[in-house]
């Protein structure tokens, strides 16, 4: 069994809202939060870094976009050690 593997999260999460992040995109923030993740927002995407045993609230912050009406949720989880 694999223990503290570490990942990255990089997600992108649409539509795209010029100028702010859109209800769907702030959904998704707040479930990540609740969930202590901070994530790196940022103009195309955002990011965070967490121990694999929590990619649980990935899924979290992914239903939570798209009830808060994102259309798309696009995402790349890396193993980084």
């Amino acid at each position: 069994m694999v223990c503290g593997v570490q990942v990255r999260v990089e997600f992108t999460i649409e539509p795209f809202v010029d100028g702010a992040p859109g209800r769907h995109v702030r959904a998704a923030l707040e479930a990540l939060a609740a969930a202590g993740i901070e994530a790196e927002f940022g103009p195309f995407g955002s990011s965070f870094d967490v121990d694999h045993r929590s990619l649980g609230a990935l899924s979290d912050a992914i239903a939570a976009a798209v009830e808060a009406g994102a259309t798309r949720v696009s995402t790349q989880v890396e193993a980084t050690g």
